[in-house]
């Protein structure tokens, strides 16, 4: 992640027991516990949303995958009226 400067504030509440066990994880890897509570929520984070920006597929399912993408539209018309369709949120 890029460096910047840090300006927005995060206020959690918690147990004894879990901050103890945050301060002795930090003071492991000699780092502020700000610090190393932001390192650890941004791996969770990037952990929690990744099957949901990436996904692996094995070769053969990717040369079908491919294949689909490549492939001529099966009816273009109904692409062509879904995409003029306006959406029920979007109408005024």
């Amino acid at each position: 992640m890029a460096t910047a400067t840090r300006d927005v504030k995060i206020n959690i509440r918690t147990h004894a027991l879990a901050k103890g066990l945050i301060d002795r994880g930090a003071e492991a890897l000699n780092t502020s516990v700000s610090s190393f509570m932001i390192e650890a929520s941004l791996q969770r984070a990037e952990t929690v949303l990744a099957d949901r920006t990436q996904f692996a597929l094995s070769t053969e399912q990717m040369q079908a995958f491919m294949d689909a993408l490549d492939a001529p539209l099966p009816n273009p018309a109904a692409l062509k009226a879904l995409f003029e369709h306006r959406a029920p949120w979007d109408k005024a």
